[in-house]
């Protein structure tokens, strides 16, 4: 949507006005605000580390990888927009005479459906962003990935424990609520980025599309951004609140619990049908996640292999790229981004210490014989909190294996999660009348 604006001169043009000719993305950087342009520089170079954190391993590379390259794209290859263009794709510059926020790559706040085949053609992730994005779809997606996924055997072999862990892993969604309204956002704002306590984007993404038109872009890219933390900060957290002596604690030896796929297939349909009569706002990521499961637990080979693979790990990479793109300066320098990258922060460390408040008094409830690690597993974060629990323990205590455990307390997180989002997207609407 973007165009290069040039001032023609009269006469022969000197050697800098051709150099910024040549070179547009370094005119728009140098004739830019100082302050836009330092932040610039600093996702260009925050994008480049983000490639390499998720090269390393220390963030997810899957979604870092596409993320961090296209921040360093975005920020870099900013031309001068032409306010023309900028206005004819949003009534509301049309009307206050300002430009609106877009780039060569999409223009997130298009309201004017007339000029949308005209902004499509010019932004090349728009169609992807417009179809798939900003209606929830590439959620849903990635939430039918997840299903696929899920061996739901770990929570229906130890329900009522899951459960408990997985309300324990939801106190940062729910804490973050009041403190950040009382900060001054509005309860619609304020509950959406208090979702990102639950460590699961598809469901930011949904909450924030529903109840934070306006500010969905920087909440959802703010989640993104911050789910690195899950498996880069949670292990310190981990150190931190529970000493090593209690993370060599081992399972609890019990019988072991066999569920069938005949069982997991009857609560894959009850609990969508329940969830979804329940709270019916929530349903396209009720019926996503159970039909993942439910298609496992059919042996449909062929839809199981189609929805792991294209389906998953392609919208996995738009969803990286488009987070990317619309991490852009003029995007991150939004004076409430900075409220809500503290609210971040502060929703992720609070569900991992209600996390372990959950271990610890399970750990007291019977006798001093659970590991208290396995409730950060409970921050619905699928597989990382799981496989986080199960490294911080094997780092003390190789022998000890508390991964069924973590992996039930973890796929509750994502039912929990998502029907704390159910309560949200219904409730938050009636407070606000």
């Amino acid at each position: 949507m973007g165009h290069a604006t040039q001032n023609p001169k009269e006469g022969p043009r000197v050697n800098g006005e051709l150099f910024f000719d040549l070179f547009q993305g370094i005119s728009s950087l140098v004739h830019s605000d100082p302050v836009l342009m330092v932040t610039r520089i600093g996702l260009m170079f925050l994008g480049m580390l983000l490639v390499y954190l998720g090269k390393k391993g220390v963030l997810e590379p899957l979604l870092m990888i596409p993320m961090g390259l296209g921040m360093s794209a975005v920020n870099a290859g900013v031309l001068f927009l032409d306010p023309t263009t900028a206005n004819a794709v949003t009534e509301t510059a049309v009307k206050a005479g300002e430009k609106v926020p877009g780039t060569l790559f999409l223009a997130p706040l298009v309201q004017q459906t007339d000029n949308l085949m005209y902004v499509m053609q010019i932004d090349f992730l728009q169609p992807i962003y417009t179809f798939a994005f900003s209606n929830g779809l590439i959620a849903c997606f990635v939430f039918m990935g997840i299903g696929v996924l899920l061996d739901v055997g770990y929570l229906l072999a130890r329900p009522f424990l899951s459960m408990f862990l997985a309300l324990c892993g939801e106190l940062g969604t729910v804490v973050t609520l009041p403190v950040a309204h009382a900060l001054g956002l509005s309860l619609n704002d304020s509950a959406s980025i208090a979702m990102v306590g639950c460590a699961d984007g598809p469901m930011v993404l949904f909450t924030s599309l529903m109840l934070s038109k306006d500010l969905f872009v920087p909440i959802t890219v703010v989640a993104y951004l911050y789910l690195g933390l899950t498996y880069g900060g949670y292990p310190y957290l981990i150190r931190f609140l529970v000493p090593e002596k209690l993370r060599k604690i081992p399972a609890q030896q019990k019988k072991t619990v066999i569920v069938t796929s005949s069982e997991k297939l009857a609560f894959a349909v009850v609990g969508c049908t329940v969830l979804c009569f329940l709270f019916p706002v929530a349903a396209p990521l009720f019926f996503s996640l159970f039909l993942g499961v439910a298609v496992r637990e059919s042996g449909l080979s062929h839809f199981v292999a189609i929805i792991d693979g294209p389906i998953l790990y392609g919208a996995t990479l738009m969803l990286g790229l488009l987070l990317g793109v619309l991490c852009e300066a003029a995007t991150i320098l939004n004076p409430k981004v900075l409220v809500l990258l503290v609210l971040g922060i502060f929703a992720l460390l609070v569900s991992g210490i209600g996390g372990i408040l959950g271990g610890y008094i399970v750990y007291i409830a019977t006798g001093r014989k659970f590991n208290p690690v396995i409730g950060i597993a409970a921050v619905s974060c699928v597989p990382t909190t799981a496989k986080v629990a199960q490294k911080e323990v094997s780092h003390v205590a190789p022998q000890v294996i508390i991964l069924p455990e973590a992996l039930g307390a973890n796929i509750s997180g994502v039912i929990t999660s998502a029907i704390l989002a159910g309560v949200y997207v219904t409730l938050i609407p009636l407070l606000s009348k």
